[in-house]
């Protein structure tokens, strides 16, 4: 993978602020009868940062700058161009600038129906954003998903997993349980995004069982506490399984964050030191994030093809010819450039759900024309866009460089992750905005969860079964009719994002 250190800004309009009026031309008037008008302020694009920045920004770098008419290129005639401010000043949240006029049909803005972009985002703090980029949050240690009640109103939770030494490792609450309420509130559809990520550092979830196909409270309860700064290690499980005389790697990997690059390559030392048959990965918490992880794993598995291409990226027609090369496996880790090991797989098993996106998909189109990619669990979130993060910083182009902190405008903080482009493999496939379809379908039954990485889970069993060459008994119904809602991690910074790294070294 190329590594250039010093980066050639971008031809950008970037333009000085100004403004004058005309003097006014008043009869000769004594003074004392008449009244004196206020001087009226120049206003100016420095008065409305955030906005000056999220609108130069996306104007050169978001995938669709040619479809949104408040972009176009020849609206305005520069920074002190009067319409230019008043576009500016039109709109006094920055986040709902962002939206509502940047963005081509976000769905915060037209909602789920009408949605093209579905994924760019607009953060007040940056560093909030770079935290999460890192799988650093406030965090009580619980992931779950949460699910519609027969009333489409009462709202359920089904907790996903623990992570460890967090504070709900040290409660008493596992995977697999249930809870419909915070408290002492029921949880519906109006309450559940206050009562579970409001601003208060502990709750207390209030239980549930699910009797007869129905979910009833029970008497016991759980506190639990967040704990800012916390860091998430995303290899949750990583153990080899014998069976039927084959050694089967099995890798539950539940976010492409920078900061474990160097055990995920250890975790892959171990499965080679194990001279492993087949690899299972599972992927079915896993929303993504940064690409270069993703590149990295798909190495492991494949081989360090270096000549041989992972990804094209596909930008808007102003950046495609400086940033569409394409990237290629690499043979060492992004950041510490540490050997990586290999397996050089032909087949890989990959576990999927509707919790699946992004940089997770991405491995799964890019390894499909090089292996035999075998997908069981259910339909993925078809997250085939990426992104990267812009900052107040327009002499470095408004790209995110940690060497240069000092340059970021004080006076503006908030940070934009509009989506740049689509990933395609080297067959030249991007188009699964549906979702990627599993070879072998089954959805996690919330009655019968099991435990993650044992030979007996429901999801891992299937997935050993087809292995061995068994037919597998599928249950494509769950005992209780779950309504998907959404999950814990859509209200986290970084949400389903793909994250595109190595800008700065293409500029």
């Amino acid at each position: 993978m190329k590594k250039y250190i010093s980066p050639i800004y971008l031809v950008a309009a970037l333009f000085f602020i100004g403004c004058s009026s005309d003097d006014d031309i008043i009869p000769d008037f004594d003074e004392q009868e008449i009244p004196q008008e206020e001087e009226q302020p120049n206003v100016t694009a420095d008065d409305y940062p955030a906005q000056n920045f999220m609108w130069q920004a996306m104007n050169q770098f978001y995938f669709w700058q040619g479809d949104v008419a408040n972009l176009a290129d020849d609206n305005f005639t520069g920074p002190d161009d009067s319409n230019y401010i008043e576009f500016l000043a039109s709109e006094e949240n920055p986040a709902t600038f962002f939206y509502e006029d940047l963005c081509n049909n976000h769905v915060n803005a037209v909602g789920e129906a009408s949605a093209v972009d579905r994924f760019s985002g607009a953060v007040e703090n940056y560093r909030d954003l770079l935290n999460s980029l890192q799988g650093i949050s406030r965090s009580n240690g619980l992931e779950f998903n949460l699910y519609l009640n027969d009333d489409s109103f009462s709202v359920y939770g089904v907790v996903n997993y623990i992570m460890p030494n967090s504070d709900a490792s040290e409660k008493n609450i596992k995977r697999g349980d249930f809870f419909n309420g915070v408290n002492g509130q029921l949880m519906n559809i109006d309450n559940y995004i206050d009562l579970l990520f409001g601003d208060d550092a502990s709750y207390t979830l209030n239980m549930a069982n699910l009797e007869n196909d129905v979910i009833v409270s029970n008497d016991e309860e759980v506190e639990l506490t967040k704990i800012e700064n916390f860091s998430e290690n995303p290899i949750l499980v990583s153990t080899v399984i014998e069976q039927n005389g084959l050694k089967i790697g099995y890798l539950m990997y539940n976010g492409f964050l920078a900061a474990f690059d160097d055990p995920l390559n250890e975790a892959f030392g171990a499965f080679k030191a194990e001279n492993i048959d087949e690899l299972v990965l599972d992927f079915r918490y896993n929303s993504g994030g940064r690409v270069s992880s993703a590149i990295q794993i798909a190495s492991s598995v494949y081989g360090a093809k270096t000549e041989e291409v992972f990804i094209r990226p596909r930008f808007n027609d102003k950046l495609q010819e400086q940033f569409g090369t394409p990237d290629n496996f690499t043979d060492v880790t992004f950041d510490s450039e540490t050997a990586i090991n290999e397996l050089n797989l032909t087949r890989v098993y990959v576990i999927t759900s509707g919790n699946t996106a992004s940089a997770s998909e991405l491995v799964i189109n890019g390894l499909e024309p090089y292996i035999d990619v075998v997908q069981v669990g259910t339909t993925t979130v078809g997250k085939n866009e990426f992104s990267n993060t812009f900052v107040d910083d327009p002499e470095g182009s408004f790209l995110y460089n940690p060497d240069r902190e000092n340059q970021i405008n004080p006076n503006n903080s908030w940070a934009i992750q509009p989506l740049l482009g689509r990933n395609e493999n080297a067959d030249g496939f991007s188009d699964y905005t549906g979702g990627l379809v599993p070879d072998h379908i089954q959805a996690e039954d919330i009655g019968n969860l099991g435990v993650l990485g044992d030979e007996n889970e429901p999801l891992l069993a299937l997935t050993l079964s087809v292995i061995s060459g068994g037919t597998a008994k599928r249950s494509l119904t769950q005992p209780y009719a779950a309504d998907y809602l959404t999950n814990s991690k859509m209200f986290t910074l970084t949400k389903d994002n793909m994250f595109m790294d190595g800008l700065l070294e293409k500029l």
